[in-house]
């Protein structure tokens, strides 16, 4: 098995919108507001998440509801 640093390291927005319960627009704002982690550049037209960022925030707001 072959490791694939954008599988596992990197969320694209698909995904990260499929996880997050929120528009991607929505997303955006809060991201501006540095209320979400921002987006990486990985490539001249492409950005993404870092992983853990994302699940470190979604684990935080469970947190905040519990």
């Amino acid at each position: 098995m072959s490791y694939n640093p954008m599988k596992s390291d990197f969320m694209l927005s698909d995904e990260v919108v499929a996880r997050v319960p929120y528009s991607r627009a929505h997303l955006y704002r809060l991201e501006d507001q540095g209320e979400f982690p921002k987006r990486r550049r990985i490539g001249p037209n492409r950005v993404a998440w870092i992983r853990t960022e994302v699940e470190q925030w979604l684990a935080q707001r469970m947190e905040e509801l519990s």
